[in-house]
């Protein structure tokens, strides 16, 4: 239940961009919420995923936004009291390299610069992920568990061509900073990786999983509890700067094989060794603050006034 003190400017919230697993659901939650949701999309062909939609539901209109083209992202938010906010790769550009660095951050900059020339918007939620967080080459000697004060070294990450991390690192802190600039009212969801019917081996976020296993700091995320903490923490008030957001953290053998399993089917089954099955490795990571404030969020339908 979205808090009494809750009350934006108006019901209609941006999802951008609409087209991805979280974009995709966070459409389809907001409506059953009540809101007015206005979904872009970075090109035509993702339309076709919200036409059927948006043919059912009034409350939906689909928008091309270019992350590139100012206008188009202006004219996405107009009247929008909210943005959900997830950079999608371009589809001519659907890896992670080192060239992605930029152009994650250039559409940060500029969705977060439309956000501060639209009068309406009263909260920005952005997606950024727990590989922000997690990658700094003290991060074995960190005595208190890693939490939303952390940041991941852009050093290190260069060094290690962590390019997920690094993309994530630098967007993120480039919206932190323009935010407080421009006093746009921003709270970031750091998200673990997103466990989803098209997980794949390829995913980047999984680049360096073996040490994020070993240190005790490989989590994972499902949709649903992604989609619920983005709209608790827009609906909510009191929510304000980072949020790491996960519900399952791989520290167990059995975690890893089950995982192992799921991005690579085919693969015969490995060995387990009895040692191997009972050792459970220390979680060094905290989402404390995120639990504190889910509690009481109820996910399901609720008509917004």
């Amino acid at each position: 239940m979205a808090p009494a003190s809750f009350n934006p400017v108006s019901n209609t919230v941006c999802v951008m961009d609409a087209s991805g697993n979280l974009g995709l659901s966070l459409v389809q939650r907001l409506l059953q919420r009540g809101y007015m949701v206005h979904a872009a999309v970075q090109n035509h062909n993702c339309e076709l995923q919200l036409n059927g939609l948006s043919c059912e539901n009034k409350k939906l209109k689909i928008f091309y936004a270019d992350p590139f083209d100012y206008k188009s992202i202006l004219d996405a938010l107009r009247s929008c009291s909210g943005l959900f906010y997830t950079f999608e790769p371009p589809e001519d550009q659907p890896t992670y390299d080192e060239s992605m660095t930029e152009v994650e951050v250039r559409a940060a900059h500029n969705v977060l610069e439309a956000c501060a020339h639209t009068e309406t918007m009263d909260k920005v939620v952005f997606t950024s992920s727990a590989t922000a967080v997690i990658w700094r080459d003290d991060r074995k000697s960190e005595i208190a568990d890693f939490d939303e004060r952390h940041w991941s070294d852009i050093n290190f990450c260069r060094k290690f061509k962590l390019w997920h991390a690094l993309s994530k690192t630098l967007a993120e802190k480039t919206t932190w900073a323009l935010a407080m600039d421009r006093g746009v009212n921003m709270v970031s969801v750091n998200a673990g990786l997103l466990v989803s019917p098209d997980l794949s081996i390829k995913n980047p976020y999984l680049t360096g999983a073996a040490e994020l296993y070993e240190d005790g700091v490989f989590v994972t995320v499902d949709l649903n509890f992604l989609v619920d903490a983005h709209i608790c923490i827009y609906e909510d008030v009191s929510s304000y700067g980072r949020y790491l957001c996960f519900n399952h953290v791989v520290n167990r053998h059995e975690d890893a094989i089950e995982l192992a399993s799921m991005l690579t089917p085919a693969a015969p089954s490995l060995p387990q060794s009895f040692d191997q099955d009972v050792k459970i490795i220390q979680q060094r990571i905290s989402n404390k603050k995120l639990n504190e404030l889910m509690v009481g969020f109820e996910s399901g339908p609720q008509l917004v006034d």
